[in-house]
């Protein structure tokens, strides 16, 4: 059996919405019934059922996977497939789920283009159903209906991520293209549906996303698992695996398991459940330092753990070895997994195969909220149509006849005014960077990614490989430098991050609009000021400027844009063994778009994902409607509300998403009020309801239900955020884990509300007094109770 580790699942778990009876151990009786079942199991954790493999011959209607020998499929309908000598075949572990893979034999069909099938489900009472998707033409996601014996359903969301964006459980290096190979990385992903385990699972009928076809997405299903549910007190492990990622206040290596309660019992503190790490006897050894704890786990719920390891004295850093994964509660294992482990973080190497070991680090998953800051030359024209092109690429919109950007500028500067004659207007005389990060820190930001250098090339710290920067013209200053300085001084809990674009748009050496820069109205060659030509691009300009970032400004986050040429692969693995092998070693990251494959997080942009992507990802996007940069034709009424603002990061969290909100200063440094009220704003709801954004995970059950988005803080709470007025009850249909005895609050009230838990929905009483103290997002806590 051919096993897929956890590194990069793009996983779509399920957003529900639920219909007709559920049934969950949340309720009174449910309550009743695992107090019986728990005196009458004593001691003894019970069998987990092995995942039932459901065929998919009968329904496949799609060709998506081609051989070098054997070509002919077409998954997106545009020719293009993926390669079957990269993809396993038989039974494969993917995402930590065991699956029966399809043939990719010629001809052969072997996946469904989800539009309204129903397919037959071996009747059984189930936790959750799995499946290994892909997407064409763009990420989607729909409605999947889940059939019962009594004849009732209840309907979830089901979706995936696109083939062509990477970063999938399973991951090729290239596709089939209809003339040959196309060497860009495509993948699939693991979905899972959420089952009512007390009724029996006949049919599910997947969402209408079809047909296969060129522009179109279209939802690919290759391969459907369904795990049942265990009776009495049951865990499984269901995938466990090293990282090289630092857990608990020592700083130890990680090793991450997701723990499933697979039965009808509660984990409670009384279980004293743990995990913790053993490495087999040999010339390899480990320990583990930090055990994780599971306080709290409800039937079918996942706990997600970071257990903490050192290697032995006489381990080498890299070291391969097997080691088990062990639950141990009530003086029992509960379960346990054998897993390949790597022991210690060796020094990274410039490969796909090295960089692809390194992830998004705890600090940036845990911190949910980040500030973009775009700030430039291009801050002093800051024009664009509202709504429009971004106003940070004036340059490049300038550059085409008919574009409004190029009759705005001949009209407001003059033909004859080239885009470098606004440097010396860049001033920055009015930027104070204790206000700035103090702002960060008050909207309830964790961290600040400010734009090192856009696409124009003016570079905003005091590089030495070219004197179009800051210090040498413009504002004269080292602002980088600036913001840094004052962030570790005034705020040193909030991480300081760059954001570097890869090319230039008119780089004389390697310009990525094709040409140097030149008068827009006349064709005539202007001056790249401040830059002499000459260079090789990547060698002795874009690697040298990324690595005196790294060097001389350690920051927490290298947010590249574009990729295109690059060094990546060498400049990478400088940037994390910087971090590794500093006196005190931290956990640093990188986006997707440094031009290679390997990557910590992907980054929708003015979007977010449909469901919970699994693979951390960060959403961004500006205050104004359409710009990153300061817009001066954007009116304030035009700009995200604060309302806005809390609604998307809630949204965005729900679903293993970070939001980066971006801000656009102007020329001077100052930044505009609105943006500045808008962040203050958004700060006070988070000092009220923050708990249920920061540190928190996403519901393995559902990200959504209508307007109720939900979050999870492992072993201690759950969270039900309404973006709408809840009204006098807040009503919940879906498998809310909790239980009789426990307490439900709302944020900024405080006071406990009445409530009941009664075939399948949660309802609480919301008097007035609580409903008045929310805005923006109303939120119930959910107290577990000891």
């Amino acid at each position: 059996m051919t096993t897929f580790p956890r590194r990069q699942v793009l996983g779509m778990a399920a957003g529900a919405a639920v219909g007709t009876t559920l049934i969950s151990a949340g309720s009174a009786a449910a309550d009743t019934a695992d107090t019986a079942a728990s005196q009458a199991t004593s001691n003894t954790w019970g069998t987990v059922p092995d995942a039932v493999q459901v065929p998919l011959d009968a329904w496949f209607d799609n060709d998506g996977i081609d051989t070098a020998a054997a070509r002919g499929g077409d998954f997106d309908g545009s020719g293009y497939s993926f390669p079957g000598e990269e993809l396993p075949s038989g039974t494969a572990v993917v995402g930590g789920v065991s699956f029966r893979f399809p043939s990719s034999a010629a001809g052969a069909k072997n996946n469904i283009v989800a539009n309204g099938q129903r397919v037959d489900l071996p009747p059984g009472g189930y936790l959750f159903a799995s499946f290994l998707v892909s997407c064409s033409y763009g990420a989607t996601s729909g409605t999947a209906t889940v059939h019962y014996a009594d004849g009732s359903t209840s309907t979830a969301a089901l979706g995936g991520g696109d083939w062509y964006s990477g970063g999938g459980a399973l991951t090729t290096t290239f596709r089939y293209s209809p003339d040959g190979t196309d060497p860009h990385p495509v993948s699939m992903s693991v979905s899972e549906l959420w089952t009512d385990p007390t009724r029996q699972a006949v049919g599910v009928t997947l969402p209408s996303t079809g047909p296969a076809q060129a522009g179109t997405s279209a939802l690919h299903v290759f391969a459907l698992s369904l795990q049942p549910a265990a009776t009495g007190r049951a865990l499984t492990i269901r995938s466990a695996a090293s990282t090289n990622s630092l857990t608990g206040p020592h700083g130890t290596q990680s090793v991450e398991a997701t723990v499933l309660n697979a039965g009808t019992v509660w984990v409670r503190p009384t279980d004293a459940l743990s995990v913790d790490v053993s490495v087999d006897s040999g010339s390899a050894g480990a320990r583990t330092i930090a055990p994780a704890a599971v306080p709290f786990l409800g039937p079918g719920e996942q706990a997600r753990l970071r257990i903490g390891i050192r290697n032995a004295p006489g381990t080498a850093p890299g070291t391969a070895a097997t080691g088990t994964v062990r639950v141990t509660g009530r003086g029992r294992t509960a379960a346990a997994r054998s897993t390949p482990l790597i022991l210690g973080t060796p020094d990274y190497q410039p490969t796909d195969a090295s960089l692809d070991t390194h992830q998004a680090p705890y600090w940036f998953s845990d911190a949910k909220f980040g500030i973009f800051i775009h700030w430039g030359v291009y801050s002093v024209p800051a024009w664009s149509p509202v709504g429009g092109s971004y106003a940070e690429w004036y340059w490049n919109s300038m550059q085409t006849t008919g574009d409004p950007v190029n009759a705005y500028h001949a009209q407001t500067y003059g033909e004859d005014f080239a885009y470098d004659d606004f440097i010396p207007m860049f001033t920055a005389s009015r930027f104070n960077p204790r206000s700035w990060v103090e702002l960060f820190q008050d909207a309830g930001a964790e961290y600040y990614v400010l734009t090192s250098k856009h696409h124009e090339g003016f570079a905003l710290w005091d590089t030495k490989v070219s004197d179009r920067n800051a210090v040498r013209m413009g504002p004269h200053r080292d602002l980088v430098d600036a913001l840094f300085t004052a962030s570790r001084t005034y705020t040193p809990r909030l991480h300081n991050g760059l954001y570097f674009s890869m090319p230039e748009w008119f780089n004389p050496d390697n310009p990525w609009m094709g040409h140097a820069p030149r008068n827009p109205y006349t064709l005539e060659p202007v001056p790249y000021t401040g830059y002499t030509a000459g260079k090789d691009f990547v060698a002795d300009y874009q690697a040298p400027q990324m690595r005196e970032l790294i060097e001389g400004y350690d920051p927490d986050v290298i947010w590249c844009d574009i990729g295109g040429a690059n060094d990546s692969d060498h400049v990478l693995a400088d940037y994390f063994n910087h971090a590794k092998n500093r006196a005190r070693p931290k956990d640093v990251t990188v986006n997707d778009r440094s031009g290679i494959a390997p990557h910590d997080f992907t980054t929708p942009e003015y979007t977010t994902y449909a469901n919970t992507v699994v693979a951390k990802w960060e959403a961004s996007r500006g205050l104004d409607p359409h710009s990153y940069g300061y817009n001066r034709a954007t009116p304030d009424d035009q700009y995200m509300t604060a309302e806005q603002v809390v609604q998307t990061l809630v949204d965005i969290v729900s679903k293993n998403g970070n939001f980066l909100l971006d801000i656009g200063p102007k020329a001077d440094g100052t930044i505009p009020s609105v943006m500045e009220q808008r962040l203050r704003e958004t700060g006070r709801w988070l000092r009220v309801n923050g708990e249920s954004v920061y540190g928190t995970t996403y519901w393995s059950a559902m990200a959504q239900l209508d307007e109720l988005r939900f979050s999870v803080k492992q072993g201690e709470a759950f969270y039900i955020s309404s973006l709408g007025d809840p009204g006098s009850k807040l009503v919940v249909r879906a498998p809310v884990p909790i239980r009789k005895g426990d307490k439900v609050t709302m944020l900024g009230h405080d006071r406990p509300l009445d409530w009941e838990f009664d075939g399948g929905t949660l309802t609480v009483q919301v008097p007035a007094a609580a409903r008045a103290a929310g805005r923006y997002a109303w939120v119930f806590k959910v107290h577990w109770s000891r």
